[in-house]
């Protein structure tokens, strides 16, 4: 597999929500993931960059191809320096928002990926880390 670099999009407006799915369609499929994974993975990226912009209002979306083993895989990793979750249950829960909104975007994030990790401190922001691997 060639050497693939390391794509990082600042998230500051929903432009930038669009840039980096795209950037993490392209990557996906460069490293081979099927179309219906790599929109499965573009969605996983708009959630995650969209709770930036919502909560945050900026940050920033790292998108990088990983080989572990002999297995093959995506990871993204979304970032800021907001007000950080009081709660990480309570957001991992269905149907629970804070924004009125239908409460779908982390919980349906870690359903979409195969790897999920959340680590957030009160005032001092928020990262969520997700991976999903080639079939």
């Amino acid at each position: 597999m060639p050497v693939l670099q390391d794509i990082v999009v600042a998230i500051r407006s929903d432009g930038d929500i669009v840039a980096a799915r795209q950037q993490g369609r392209s990557l996906a499929a460069a490293i081979g993931f099927t179309a219906t994974d790599a929109t499965l993975i573009a969605t996983a990226i708009s959630e995650l960059a969209r709770n930036i912009v919502l909560y945050a209002g900026q940050g920033e979306v790292m998108i990088r191809s990983v080989e572990i083993s002999h297995r093959k895989g995506i990871v993204i990793s979304a970032s800021d320096k907001g007000p950080g979750i009081r709660n990480i249950d309570d957001v991992l829960r269905d149907g629970y928002s804070t924004s009125g909104g239908l409460g779908l975007g982390l919980p349906g994030v870690k359903r979409l990926m195969d790897e999920f990790a959340i680590e957030s401190e009160l005032r001092q922001g928020t990262m969520v880390t997700v991976k999903m691997w080639l079939k």
